[in-house]
């Protein structure tokens, strides 16, 4: 934008955040190396080695913009670290309060809301928009009330609560809304336990989890290392404006758009997948709903294994070791991500099991890729002090990183013959982590059931190597004197947990981590860079590349025009993910991002992620519709990220259909089902859909980030007309698609009828979606403040 603003004769130096912007940088790290009581600086070196062309681009950012702060990788989850050091709660600027509210370009910003911040996620284009003065405009939401009640049972997890509450709230419907806890259950659960509530919010569909402060929050604010007076501000301004809740008040019911209600002694021990976050599978129903997803049609509960080879065992030489794989094997668990590692209590718990375990005489399969990558540093010193990091490090799980890892899909490469063993004999292999994602391909290439699970869960399954367990009836495995041992005999009560908790959970950990991050590491400050207001280029970088979307701009730009012939470059069911449009995770050997980058000079060993990729358009517009679980209709369900280059009927790389569809100047259109775009807040889905010439998108539904982004980049967001769809109207995706658009965009409204055609004659209305509807009307509220404002004026609004 600064070069556009010098290309256009004005001064790049005005393109600056206007409000505060935290950038924390915890998607790169990679659990490459696991198995090894060194792997965090191990990972940490090579994380540097590749990213370094990364970092100092960033590094150039935090003194080339103002009002900037940028935290190093390495320092943790962005998240946690908002969680536990960046947000405020209440602002105190010279003196004048008001309440903290954050817009994040991850989906999970929303964990804040356990903090009792409101905040949500959007994609990269608002939020940069929105860095820049512009308005954040949104429907009024729907409120819906979550009334909490009871108390959990010994042993079940805050994890348990979080899968439970996010299947419910799928099932009750809250896209687009806010959800509101509230009841006297609030004060049985911990701050870390609203957060991993709120955390999820993405999962289970709306914007907020929102969490009402109350003396729990003062309680975790002091914890965490804030400061009393300040802490004392923050409630006393909250409780002269009535937004704080004292449990010894007298309450009126709250009026909500609608009700759902939880007795948390209902919660029972839970895990979700193997595909989607919020198929909730009981533990003592998860071995009849394995064997029932391997009979199952492909889907999300299905593989459509035949009967014949459901027990199918293959053995293989692991280093001379014999080893064996079947349907369900664990080859990966991994205890990471913000939404649990946030959390002492399941942390705790983790560490409890490993140490009972590993007493009792149970290991881990060495062929099992396990890891441990916490969001802050201040989980590596409560587990220290509570002499529980050596037992989880007896068991593999060792330190890898600070970082999202295996949760974005940076969960590194199997041990070649893992991945031989499984791809040569069709195993659907298994994934256990504690994240907050399990969409197909996202995890990892290989391992197509994924399944979320409590930290504690997440070494159970490490220790039982299968998910096919009944852990009521079948032992874990053996241990000591050929003992048969069962969960029962390794996990630990709430009561243990929680006397550790308090004991080893220590303000001076919180004060100690922040203040050494603020000061960097040694590989960050080492990296020396330039200081000039406009970013020099190199043009040999396959790093970070000069982006197209501001070349060639006038004052004056094009309004919109109609889409003319168009032809389907992929046709979609339900469901389709940002993992699926716009893959963060590994760059597949035969590729045509795989291709670039060899081309360019870079070894396959080299290739990175997509995640780290993303400053050069050239490779992050090759992987688009890049994830190798992707089913397009073109292709009669066959998956792959490939489609049929309709006029030709060839079979190619998405990417290269693309680009012969725009080399002959022909438009192209994608149709979905329902759910499209569900999933992370990356705007590059919406980028790479732009750069590959697509032009709109129509589905049945599409989700509120994606569909953002979508506008953003200029692609027309479509959705079929209530109880219509492709199938409905007949539509196969050969044909091709005009769409007839306003001449102007000041007659462009959302939910407006935009008339689509075809080449075969049919003719069907589709509504602009530009936002969610709510009963046929809108109501926006966009509020910009003129440069020159005082924020101590008064606007009545």
């Amino acid at each position: 934008m600064r070069d556009a603003m010098s290309e256009l004769g004005g001064n790049p130096d005005k393109i600056n955040p206007m409000v505060p912007a935290d950038l924390v940088i915890d998607h790169s790290v990679t659990a490459n190396v696991v198995r090894s009581q060194n792997a965090i600086q191990a990972n940490m070196e090579l994380e540097f080695e590749r990213n370094k062309e990364r970092f100092a681009f960033l590094k150039w950012g935090s003194s080339a913009f103002h009002n900037m702060l940028i935290i190093p990788p390495g320092s943790g989850i962005v998240h946690q670290v908002n969680l536990e050091y960046l947000a405020r709660v209440v602002f105190n600027r010279d003196g004048l309060l008001y309440p903290d509210s954050v817009l994040g370009t991850d989906s999970h910003t929303t964990m804040i809301n356990g903090l009792g911040v409101v905040g949500w996620g959007v994609g990269g284009i608002d939020a940069e928009a929105a860095m820049l003065g512009q308005p954040m405009s949104m429907v009024l939401p729907g409120v819906v009330g979550f009334k909490l009640h009871g108390t959990l049972r010994d042993g079940v997890t805050a994890t348990d609560l979080v899968l439970t509450v996010t299947q419910m709230l799928r099932k009750h419907g809250v896209v687009g809304k806010f959800v509101e806890f509230y009841g006297r259950g609030m004060e049985e659960l911990a701050l870390a336990d609203r957060a991993t509530i709120a955390n999820m919010a993405p999962e289970y569909g709306a914007t907020v989890g929102f969490f009402p402060v109350d003396h729990i929050t003062l309680e975790y604010l002091k914890m965490t290392g804030r400061e009393d007076e300040t802490v004392s501000t923050i409630e006393a301004y909250l409780r002269a404006n009535k937004m704080f809740v004292d449990y010894n008040e007298p309450k009126i019911e709250p009026t909500y758009s609608s009700y759902i209600e939880l007795d948390l002694g209902d919660v029972e021990p839970c895990i979700s997948g193997p595909k989607r976050p919020h198929d909730r599978v009981t533990l003592k129903d998860m071995k009849a709903d394995w064997h029932a997803c391997l009979e199952n049609k492909i889907g999300f509960k299905g593989y459509g294994i035949p009967k014949d080879l459901q027990n199918r065992v293959v053995k293989f030489d692991f280093h001379g070791q014999t080893a064996e794989l079947k349907h369900g094997t664990v080859v990966i668990a991994a205890i990471t991500s913000c939404t649990n590692t946030s959390n002492p209590t399941v942390m705790i718990a983790s560490g409890l099991v490993a140490k009972k375990a590993y007493e009792l005489g149970l290991e881990v399969k060495p062929w099992i890729k396990t890891s441990l990558a916490p969001g802050s540093g201040v989980v590596t010193k409560y587990l220290l002090r509570s002499g529980l990091l050596k037992y989880l490090s007896d068991l593999g799980f060792n330190l890898v990183g600070y970082g999202c890892t295996t949760c974005i899909g940076n969960s590194g490469d199997l041990d070649q013959i893992v991945a031989d063993a499984i791809t040569e004999n069709d195993i659907i292999a298994a994934a256990v982590l504690s994240g907050n994602r399990n969409f197909e391909g996202r995890i990892h290439p290989l391992t197509q059931a994924n399944y979320l699970a409590s930290p504690p869960l997440v070494v159970v399954y490490a220790l039982a190597g299968t998910v096919d367990i009944n852990f009521e009836e079948e032992p874990i495995g053996t241990g000591k004197g050929n003992r048969p041992i069962f969960l029962r005999d390794i996990w630990p009560s709430s009561k243990k947990v929680s006397e550790i908790v308090h004991s080893n959970v220590l303000v001076d950990m919180f004060k100690s981590t922040y203040e050494a991050i603020t000061k960097g590491n040694p590989m960050w400050n080492q990296l020396v860079v330039p200081t000039a207001d406009v970013y020099s280029w190199d043009p040999n970088s396959t790093y970070i590349r000069e982006p197209p979307f501001f070349k060639g701009m006038s004052m004056d730009p094009p309004g919109p025009h109609s889409i003319k012939d168009a032809y389907c470059l992929l046709c979609f069911g339900d469901c389709v993910t940002t993992d699926h449009i716009s893959p963060a995770g590994s760059i597949h050997k035969d590729s045509p991002a795989a291709k670039y980058l060899v081309d360019h000079s870079v070894k396959p060993g080299d290739f990175n992620s997509y995640g780290s990729r993303r400053g050069n358009y050239e490779v992050m517009m090759r992987g688009t519709f890049g994830n190798i679980r992707i089913v397009n209709k073109l292709l009669d369900g066959e998956p792959g990220p490939k489609t049929i280059h309709v006029p030709t009927r060839e079979k190619l790389y998405v990417y290269d259909a693309a680009m012969r569809y725009k080399n002959d100047g022909q438009d192209t259109i994608v149709l979905a089902g329902s759910e499209y775009g569900t999933g992370s807040s990356r705007d590059w889905d919406a980028k790479r859909t732009m750069l590959l010439g697509v032009k709109a998108v129509i589905a049945k539904s599409s989700e509120r980030i994606h569909r953002s982004n979508l506008v953003g980049m200029g692609v027309i967001p479509l959705c079929f007309k209530s109880g219509e769809d492709m199938d409905s109207i007949g539509l196969t995706g050969q044909e091709q698609y005009t769409i007839h658009l306003p001449s102007s965009v000041h007659e462009m409204q959302p939910g407006q009828d935009i008339v689509v055609t075809t080449s075969t004659r049919k003719s069907f209305t589709c509504t602009l979606r530009f936002d969610t509807e709510v009963n046929g009307t809108f109501t926006y509220y966009s509020f910009r403040f003129p440069e020159s404002c005082n924020i101590r004026h008064r606007y009545d609004l």
